[in-house]
């Protein structure tokens, strides 16, 4: 039989062959490395028997499918360590995922006492190296086989097959597992791993089915990737903006008032308002765009029109019973319909068009419990909206103009290297989810690929997440545990002037319908305070900063002239505050560092005398002595251009201290 590589190469054997020894046949080195196998495209154990021509690729860690295999093997390996230590667990689902692996168990909750037990269980079973063995039985004999080991849940899952089911169990030693596979040759395969956390879970994901005890957990094939991944999680954890944002005290949430609703401190309210401004004076002075003002519900008469009743009440938050009430209203998930409206005030000839309408919307999306998280998945959220009523012939330029202010955004807020960009296409498979018929998702959907092609971005594209309305261009950024959430939309909409009776006057003087482009320019308010949180770690351009400037007098002698230059400060809108407690000045300027603040003068006998202050930064510390004049010119030209200053590294700034 005919073999052919990953590479195009061809090798020829006699008889069958399994995968894993057709690894060890290229080369020693691949064959311990294997994790799995691909076969024709399909991914298999490394025990599969070839026996006729074939494509073969060997998966090793390094293939992503490779990874699955070597993780999901980890997960039964700390099944079995669960069940060794705590036999009256029972065993639910325990999947590979993106950079780890988890397992769902019925049991009381998990200390971090128990898990290091479990790993020194685990390291026991990898040492004993017992090999992982497929056998299969009929639907029936399977059900009975996990009834006869107390396993309810696996029971279920196999209820769920169809009746002429073969149900395949993976055994190591004793401990059996449901399980399709593939999975390693031998639990000594694994060589670095750890258990990260334990939290609950609901079976299936449904919130009324049994609460179960979930450990996360990842594995490496070196222990030095293992570390480096430890590294970047410990990282991860102290730039995470649910924990990083509350101990800033940006922002908080109270559990009388619900989840999804967000409460925001001076210091986070100030921050917002620092965006909100900034975007609203780009919006309106820079790029064309006039500003709305509009309800934040609407009666459900409305939506009918726009279908968001038909394909989004789900999401809404509707107040009264249609059956029972004479006016059902909702508070809306979106801006565009009420837009459409103020479009509609007044007749619009083509000289009027493109008619920019924007608006700092505050929305309500009825989220799920269970998909909030901080900032970035919330209830209750402000953006920045705006909905573009053009000319056909305007499309191109005004989708660039769209893309270009968006690049100017990130680019101003230092996040143009986090983003990536999608093309959200409908799913030709489930029409009915969607408006207006093929040729139109295919006339917009090329119009925004083409956009996006001369723009030079570099995009994947995506069936099935575009609006029921139209396409999407999805600008994408990762958390710090890289979660994706979607940050800008551009969408096109060419369908739904005509539900609105929305025209205006070609010059000849007969209605023509405009297109819609729905777009945001830097997105939701809350989840970009989150993003940025995150990407510098809560030290923040100067410009964002809630407190900018903090005087630390030396003494009480010297407080009315830190109060002096405080105000000299604030009459030019700099966010500055005085620290007047009677504690040593090392103290205060610990405290300074401490709360990530950009800038802290200490003022004394002689600053006061000489009418200066002397100015350090966490960019490069000590800057020297400076007139108060000259340092307000620094800070207020830094906060005008929305300046990013790069901090030095510590040894950087030791070095330029000792010159």
């Amino acid at each position: 039989m005919k073999i052919t590589l990953k590479d195009g190469s061809v090798k020829e054997y006699s008889e069958a062959m399994s995968v894993n020894d057709i690894a060890y046949d290229i080369a020693g080195g691949l064959g311990r490395a294997a994790c799995a196998g691909k076969v024709n495209g399909e991914v298999v154990d490394l025990r599969y028997i070839v026996s006729e021509d074939a494509e073969v690729e060997i998966l090793t860690f390094k293939d992503e499918e490779g990874k699955k295999v070597y993780r999901h093997t980890a997960s039964h390996i700390m099944a079995e360590a669960v069940k060794n230590l705590f036999p009256e667990a029972k065993l639910a689902i325990g999947p590979a995922i993106e950079d780890g692996f988890y397992y769902d168990f019925d049991s009381k909750p998990f200390s971090r006492e128990d898990l290091d037990k479990i790993e020194a269980e685990m390291k026991k079973i990898i040492k004993k190296g017992a090999k992982l063995e497929k056998f299969t039985l009929p639907r029936e004999d399977a059900i009975k086989y996990m009834e006869d080991r107390n396993e309810p849940y696996k029971v279920e899952l196999i209820k769920d097959l169809p009746e002429d089911s073969v149900i395949s169990f993976f055994s190591q030693g004793e401990f059996v597992d449901l399980c399709a596979g593939p999975h390693l040759i031998s639990t000594k395969s694994v060589k670095a791993f750890k258990l990260i956390s334990s939290s609950m879970a609901y079976w299936r994901g449904d919130a009324n089915k049994a609460r179960l005890q979930r450990i996360y957990a990842t594995a490496y094939d070196n222990k030095e990737d293992l570390k480096a991944h430890l590294e970047r999680l410990e990282d991860a954890k102290n730039r995470d903006h649910n924990k990083l944002g509350r101990e800033m005290g940006l922002f908080t949430t109270v559990d009388v008032i619900g989840q999804g609703l967000p409460l925001f401190t001076p210091k986070g309210t100030k921050m917002i308002m620092k965006l909100q401004r900034w975007i609203e004076d780009l919006e309106d002075n820079e790029w064309g765009y006039e500003r709305t003002r509009t309800p934040l519900m609407a009666k459900s008469d409305l939506y009918k029109i726009s279908g968001h009743w038909d394909h989004y009440k789900d999401g809404m938050f509707v107040l009264g019973d249609e059956e029972n009430d004479d006016e059902v209203l909702a508070l809306r998930p979106m801006t565009c319909p009420f837009q459409y409206y103020v479009y509609k005030n007044s007749q619009k000839s083509y000289r009027d068009l493109p008619c920019r309408y924007s608006e700092t919307s505050t929305l309500f999306r009825n989220e799920d419990s269970g998909e909030m998280h901080g900032l970035t998945r919330v209830r209750q959220f402000t953006i920045t909206e705006a909905h573009l009523m053009i000319r056909p012939d305007q499309t191109v330029d005004e989708l660039t103009r769209c893309l270009d202010l968006v690049k100017y955004v990130f680019k101003t807020l230092g996040l143009e290297e986090d983003v990536s960009y999608r093309l959200s296409k409908w799913d030709p498979n489930k029409k009915e989810k969607y408006l207006g018929d093929e040729e139109y998702w295919n006339t917009t959907q090329d119009a925004l690929r083409q956009l996006l092609i001369n723009q030079n971005v570099d995009f994947v594209e995506a069936d099935g997440e575009a609006a029921f309305y139209g396409p999407k261009i999805d600008i994408q950024a990762s958390n710090v545990y890289g979660k994706e959430d979607t940050m800008v939309t551009i969408q096109l909409d060419c369908a739904i002037a005509d539900k609105f009776d929305m025209y205006y006057i070609d010059e000849n003087g007969d209605k023509q319908r405009p297109y819609v482009i729905h777009r945001t320019s830097m997105g939701c308010y809350e989840r970009t305070l989150a993003w940025l949180i995150e990407h510098y770690a809560g030290k923040f351009p100067t410009w964002l900063c809630p407190e900018q400037v903090r005087i630390l007098p030396l003494s009480d002698k010297y407080v009315d002239y830190a109060n002096e230059v405080a105000a000299k400060l604030k009459a030019r809108r700099v966010d500055v505050t005085v620290d007047d407690r009677s504690e040593k000045v090392g103290y205060k300027i610990r405290n300074a560092r401490l709360d990530r603040l950009p800038y802290w003068l200490v003022v004394g006998e002689k600053e006061q005398e000489d009418g200066t202050v002397s100015v350090s930064s966490r960019f490069e510390g000590n800057e020297g002595v400076k007139s108060v004049d000259a340092f307000i010119e620094q800070i207020c030209k830094e906060i005008d251009t929305k300046e990013i200053r790069v901090e030095l590294s510590e040894e950087e700034k030791k070095a330029k201290a000792s010159k």
